[in-house]
């Protein structure tokens, strides 16, 4: 059978040894995660983790071909077609998808999947990005290996696990985390154990109807930020406009980024106040050069009417950030008076 509501896709990452499975394993025994279908990525000929989660039907299964940031994306949509295949066959029955990647996986071709398969598109959507971090091992770990400092930079939540070993609340690691993504909460896992709720919840699970609160924890604290936070070479910042952005121009904005950033831009979210749609903002979603069409809400969730863009980027200054937007704004109000009207999201033909 079908849904009317897109199915969360999200995603589980986290450097080798960090404690992914076990946290999965006593995920899956809360009720919140009772009807979830779970891919478990391991690098290698024989895979293990998929045994160490326990579930009494065939909703987990293991792709053991490769790491999934790699040759084995195509693995990847093939495998969340054919559980939406099974679902509607009646044969599976779930209504959320969990992912854990490979330690070693970068976790931003895993999203590019997830966010550039046309017919997945129409059937799920990217939830939350959950990454976990050693207490014990988490810095020496962010010091010395580049994937986990992105696994930690692109997440929405930072779950803290073997805190029983640490010997003492980790202050410098908390310190660290912050300053490579201060816009995702850090939580606690104790002994593998975190309450589900609230854990994987996507603000645009169901875009036209989130809340001011839902928006307000997706964008994270970095939103309140005026200040760029830094980590060796990526940054954490939002930009912040008051007036309203024209749609040629963010889509300008936009497609400069993805053509001149590329890697370097290892996240973007933001909700975005149109000026040809005053009443309805745009949410916008990005991955590096890849961004998801935006998705329009049925009303602004709060009293606040700026737009608020957060930044995670590696080298990429925000006062070039705020000059190419500036630029492009002033460049299309310029010639605005000569230009064809652009329409808002009713124009069915246009992704505004």
């Amino acid at each position: 059978m079908t849904s009317d509501h897109p199915i969360p896709v999200s995603v589980l990452t986290g450097f080798l040894g960090s404690g992914k499975t076990t946290l999965l394993g006593h995920l899956l025994r809360q009720p919140e995660l009772s009807r979830a279908a779970v891919i478990i990525n391991e690098f290698g000929e024989i895979g293990l983790d998929h045994e160490l989660v326990e579930r009494s039907d065939d909703t987990v299964i293991a792709l053991t071909t490769g790491c999934l940031c790699c040759k084995v994306r195509s693995d990847l949509t093939q495998t969340l077609h054919d559980l939406l295949r099974r679902r509607d066959a009646g044969a599976l029955a779930f209504d959320h998808i969990v992912i854990e990647t490979s330690g070693l996986a970068d976790p931003a071709p895993i999203l590019h999947a997830l966010m550039t398969d046309a017919n997945l598109a129409e059937r799920v959507t990217l939830g939350s990005v959950v990454t976990t971090v050693d207490a014990v091992a988490g810095e020496a770990t962010l010091d010395r290996e580049d994937v986990s400092r992105k696994q930690a930079a692109v997440a929405d939540r930072i779950v803290l696990t073997k805190l029983d070993l640490a010997g003492g609340e980790p202050t410098a690691l908390r310190q660290r985390i912050a300053a490579l993504n201060p816009a995702a909460p850090t939580l606690r896992a104790v002994r593998g154990r975190i309450d589900a709720a609230g854990l994987f919840a996507a603000a645009l699970s169901k875009p036209r109807h989130v809340a001011g609160p839902e928006i307000d924890a997706w964008l994270g604290d970095a939103a309140a930020h005026g200040h760029a936070h830094h980590d060796a070479e990526i940054a954490s910042y939002a930009v912040v406009r008051v007036a309203p952005i024209r749609a040629v121009a963010l889509t300008l904005f936009l497609e400069t980024l993805a053509e001149h950033c590329g890697a370097d831009l290892l996240r973007l979210k933001g909700i975005v106040n149109i000026a040809e749609s005053p009443a309805r903002p745009a949410v916008i979603h990005g991955v590096q050069h890849v961004f998801h069409a935006p998705a329009w809400l049925e009303r602004w969730p709060s009293a606040d009417r700026t737009s608020r863009m957060v930044f995670i980027t590696r080298r990429i200054p925000r006062r070039w950030i705020e000059a190419l937007l500036d630029a492009i704004g002033a460049e299309v109000a310029g010639v605005s008076a000569v230009a064809e009207p652009v329409e808002g999201p009713a124009n069915k033909g246009s992704s505004w």
